[in-house]
């Protein structure tokens, strides 16, 4: 048997459920003598007697139900795969995979993705956090498709967005005598116990240039990789730190206080993507509305910093 003809099977499909040859040409958009046709060419080509006539009407055999019943299961395959276009060129459905640094992944970021979600209720999510050149490796990898890490670090394999800096913000334990202050400058640090990040973040090096600069001294008994960790050691008592404003906003419950900090020293980061593969259309919306995001946390940010 040679193989079925998609119209004879989108015809007999259209006759078992309008029972009549005059409604299945208007559900297919055919001429009823096209679909007297393709039903007498079906029938012959598969050996059944698929249709017995009843007064004005058709109906379908005990073979024509049996036979039904694949069809429909091939139908709504299909249907099911145009449902999943549509959602794709909608960008509701899909599948996206997404690496942040500490900074954006310990609250800020799963916060706006959550929203996102919820908005394309198809769309599944893996959301890892890493430091930025575990982010970079795994954008250059192929083992996420969008990736955000601090600006500075660049790949040939991976192509970076820059998005808003935001500015470092000092972060005390509530209890402390600088808590009183409306903002801080880098004299108010002299001789405080200090809690550094790690030397292979660049921003270690843009916040020691600037207490280098003004001749201040600090006492430095820590370091660490991650803003989060820093933030818990300011609420501690161990000491006084300048963190990133997400993480700095994330833990400002947590037994700390957060004040602005002069001269501003910016938090730099980017988005990454490989820079062979154009990102998905859900990846570039993803951006672009996480950076709009970003804008409108830093003017709320802005508005909150009390006067000197």
């Amino acid at each position: 048997m040679r193989g079925l003809n998609p119209r004879q099977i989108e015809a007999f499909r259209a006759v078992v459920l309008t029972g009549g040859v005059g409604m299945a040409a208007k559900l297919i958009n055919v001429t009823q003598p096209a679909v007297s046709r393709m039903i007498r060419d079906l029938q012959q080509q598969v050996g059944l007697t698929l249709f017995e006539r009843r007064g004005t009407g058709l109906v379908p055999t005990s073979e024509a139900l049996s036979l039904y019943a694949e069809v429909e299961r091939a139908f709504v395959g299909l249907d099911r795969i145009s449902q999943m276009a549509t959602e794709l060129r909608t960008r509701r459905a899909g599948f996206l995979r997404i690496a942040a640094l500490p900074a954006l992944a310990n609250g800020f970021l799963p916060r706006f993705a959550g929203r996102f979600l919820i908005e394309r209720p198809k769309l599944d999510l893996v959301l890892s956090g890493l430091v930025s050149h575990a982010v970079v490796a795994a954008v250059a990898q192929g083992q996420c498709d969008l990736g955000f890490a601090e600006g500075s670090i660049e790949h040939a394999a991976v192509r970076l967005e820059r998005m808003l800096p935001a500015p470092y913000m000092a972060v005390l334990p509530q209890d402390h005598r600088l808590a009183r202050k409306t903002r801080l400058r880098p004299v108010d640090f002299e001789g405080e116990s200090f809690i550094s990040l790690g030397h292979s973040s660049v921003s270690r090096f843009r916040i020691d240039r600037v207490f280098a600069d003004h001749g201040v001294r600090r006492v430095m008994r820590i370091e660490t990789p991650l803003s989060e960790i820093a933030c818990s050691l300011a609420g501690s008592g161990a000491g006084i730190t300048l963190c990133d404003p997400f993480t700095a906003t994330e833990y400002a419950t947590r037994g700390i206080v957060v004040r602005p900090f002069e001269p501003r020293v910016d938090f730099e980061f980017a988005a990454l993507y490989a820079a062979q593969r154009t990102p998905p259309p859900v990846a570039r919306e993803f951006i672009d509305n996480f950076q709009a995001h970003i804008m409108t946390f830093l003017r709320q940010l802005a508005r909150r910093a009390p006067s000197s």
